[in-house]
């Protein structure tokens, strides 16, 4: 459970979740009405409740699920449910004690279980409590308190170790859940495969040069191995933590709207459902959001790298040298406020396609984000490699256009005019260096917005608050603090659960996305500069603790959500495994010769050569990726090994509830002696009872001995025979 129980100071009080309830804005009888409704809501299903002072005109509620039959009922109510799924392999034990000492109760299960009591419809057992909306609206979050002893032993852990364990990844998923787990699962691996990368990308950057056909063939079949060991991987882990296949058992939205109510022809139970092909329909809105967004993203972007083309190669006038950061600027500006503004039409395209359950209304989510990512990540050096490489020369003359970004600073006509094609030559350096800037510049920007800049904007509204409350107390006008009536042995934690309620909630889901941009910069761009991996491998280095630092410090302690594997980030995996085994035979292509590539003309180009050598380099890795995923299928692991153990039990348990622990199969017994009186006994019987002819067919041999016997004898006598047909 929350917090060191043992210890004092840095006790959680065994509080499960905290409930805060702000009313700045809501009438005071309305206000005391709706705390009302909510306490009540929370006592109906067996929460214990405590109210304290919270800042800004809010209450902190903390709650509390007493150890006993509810919370075990619970428990074992949702484990029946797995094994029923097929999520568990084996059934849990009939007796709730008995199955609760075998399977302890985890810290991120009973979380789980508490956070299904607040916020599950009351239909399913629960409060029906969902901050932010309709009657709960003065309900702004529900956040577990943090494990402050757990936290500085994991980050002082972490600190001195270089690969995670099975045991590591374990405790993560105890205390914060599976969902978490798998991103640092997935993290870790891929630090540890991008070992061999980096030790290769080394090598290849000293002894082959840059756009090298060999460090183009052995990334792409690096990336096939790693795509597919994970795939496997996740599957191991799955079994390991007990939720293979839970994302089968998915979760209601509390958004979802039906159109009808249908009675169930195989349970008789009432379902709601919304017609597939009505939703079908509107998710064809996809194909024109991802056009729009593309001409959108595309154009803002293509626009920039033009300006960036004109600065850098044809103005040739004062403050160039300052000019050329203008498009950086305007991409640093508006790139982000578009790509807001695509996120929110995507959400709200989410949200009109009317999904019915949790899982997927997220995974439509993160395919149209994907989108917006591959924009604005890949397109600059697409445009760079397959644009201003090959057509250069017919490009730069038409950028005159972009010539008032610098006439106010130019001194001449001269200065601003382009180059005739025959003076123009392009620069083999710019698609490298933008490639370092996207694996090593970004990387660190990235780590410092993402790290750095929390927690200085944290520091600095606190040191702000503190200024204006002192302010407000020296002009007489200061309202009372809101620690002003707690009592002393509670003072401590009261501050910390005040400063975690301000902090922000963690979404998992961000991190990954990270790792996969940074996985496709690797598979589709790493052959211009090899040593992209040894950045990378450095980067999640620090990736991995700093994200447990930002989860301990920077955020809210999350709520822990299981998943059985990273989602349709995988499959996002695959599609830029395919299309960097595309892009880097075109790129070896395109800029052969270390680098120097073409001269800047098409006609040095053949087409049908780089479209045969992207023919050839797909279907061979769809050969690759096909005898890899053979290869890997064969391979055991610890998780499907207890998977088949728990099967064999399951069998076995069964077989001993049917049959007994003895042998099922009837034993088998010496048969009688065969005697001239029993053969007459059997005659004399056989004559005083009519029998059938099957009967006395299956009566002439009594048992398996006679059977021999008779066997035996007409083995002798055929023998006997063909000796005599010999002699």
């Amino acid at each position: 459970m929350a917090g060191n129980r043992g210890g004092k100071k840095l006790s959680n009080y065994d509080v499960d979740y905290v409930i805060t309830y702000r009313f700045i804005d809501t009438k005071k009888s309305e206000a005391q009405a709706g705390l009302e409704k909510l306490i009540q809501a929370l006592a109906t299903v067996g929460l214990t409740v405590e109210i304290r002072n919270g800042d800004n005109h809010s209450l902190l509620i903390f709650t509390k699920a007493e150890a006993g039959d509810r919370l075990n009922n619970e428990l074992y109510k949702s484990r029946v449910k797995d094994w029923l799924n097929g999520v568990r392999a084996a059934q849990p034990d009939r007796e709730v004690s008995k199955a609760l000492s075998t399977n302890p109760l985890t810290d991120a299960e009973r979380f789980r279980l508490v956070h299904h009591l607040i916020t599950s419809a009351k239909s399913e057992g629960g409060a029906g409590i969902t901050p932010k909306t309709g009657e709960w609206k003065n309900v702004e979050s529900v956040f577990p308190l943090h494990d402050h002893t757990f936290n500085k032993q994991w980050i002082s852990k972490w600190s001195r170790q270089t690969f995670l364990t099975t045991e590591d990844l374990d405790e993560i998923r105890d205390r914060l859940g599976e969902k978490i787990a798998f991103y640092f699962a997935f993290t870790q691996s891929y630090f540890a495969f991008l070992i061999f990368p980096a030790a290769f990308g080394f090598s290849a950057w000293v002894l082959l040069g840059h756009f090298s056909s060999i460090y183009a063939v052995v990334s792409t079949l690096w990336s096939v191995i790693f795509v597919e060991y994970w795939k496997k991987q996740e599957v191991d882990l799955a079994i390991r933590w007990g939720v293979k296949g839970v994302s089968a058992i998915q979760e209601k939205r509390k958004d979802f709207k039906h159109e009808k109510e249908i009675t169930d022809p195989v349970t008789g139970e009432t379902i709601q459902v919304f017609p597939s092909t009505k939703r079908l329909t509107r998710q064809l809105l996809q194909v024109p959001f991802a056009i729009f967004s593309a001409i959108a993203l595309g154009t803002l972007i293509a626009t920039c790298f033009g300006i960036e083309i004109f600065l850098s190669e044809v103005y040739d006038g004062p403050l160039k040298s300052v000019l050329v950061f203008l498009p950086t600027g305007l991409l640093t500006v508006f790139v982000p406020t578009l790509s807001t503004i695509l996120t929110n039409i995507a959400t709200r395209l989410n949200d009109y396609e009317n999904w019915d359950t949790t899982e997927g209304y997220d995974s439509a989510m993160t395919r149209k984000i994907f989108i917006l990512n591959f924009i604005t990540s890949y397109l600059p050096i697409f445009l760079t490699a397959f644009v201003y490489v090959p057509f250069g020369s017919l490009i730069v003359p038409y950028l005159d256009i972009f010539s008032l970004t610098a006439r106010p600073f130019a001194e001449s006509e001269k200065q601003l005019a382009t180059p005739d094609t025959a003076r123009f030559s392009i620069n083999p350096a710019r698609l490298r260096k933008q490639v370092i800037y996207f694996t090593v510049t970004a990387q660190v920007v990235n780590f410092a917005t993402e790290t750095i800049v929390p927690y200085v904007k944290r520091k600095g509204f606190h040191k702000y608050q503190e200024m204006k409350t002192e302010r407000a107390a020296k002009q007489g006008g200061a309202a009372p603090a809101a620690s002003f009536n707690d009592p002393p042995e509670e003072t401590e934690f009261l501050a910390r659960v005040r400063s975690e309620a301000e902090l922000d909630v963690y979404d998992v889901t961000g991190d990954l996305r990270e790792m996969v941009v940074q996985f496709g910069y690797l598979t589709l761009f790493s052959v211009v500069w090899p040593l992209a991996p040894v950045s990378f491998i450095l980067n999640n280095w620090i990736e991995l603790r700093s994200d447990a630092v930002k989860i301990c410090i920077e955020m809210q302690r999350p709520t822990p959500y299981r998943a059985d594997s990273i989602g349709p980030w995988i499959d996002n995996l695959s599609f830029l495994t395919w299309l960097g085994s595309i892009t880097s035979a075109a790129l070896v292509y395109l800029f052969s010769n270390d680098g120097l590539g073409p001269d800047g003309t098409p006609a040095t180009i053949k087409g049908w050569a780089l479209l045969l050598t992207i023919f050839f380099s797909e279907h061979i890795y769809l050969f690759v990726r096909y005898a890899i995923r053979i290869a890997i299928s064969k391979l055991d692991a610890p998780g499907v090994q207890k998977e088949r153990g728990e099967r064999y039990m399951v069998r076995k348990r069964y077989l001993e509830e049917a049959f007994g622990k003895e042998n099922a199969m009837t034993p088998l017994s010496p048969s009688e002696k065969i005697t001239r009186a029993s053969l007459e006994e059997d005659a004399r019987q056989g004559s005083l009872q009519d029998s059938r002819d099957e009967d006395r067919f299956w009566a002439r041999q009594r048992g398996w001995r006679e059977s021999v016997q008779v066997g035996t004898d007409l083995i002798e006598r055929m023998a006997a025979d063909e000796g005599k047909k010999v002699q």
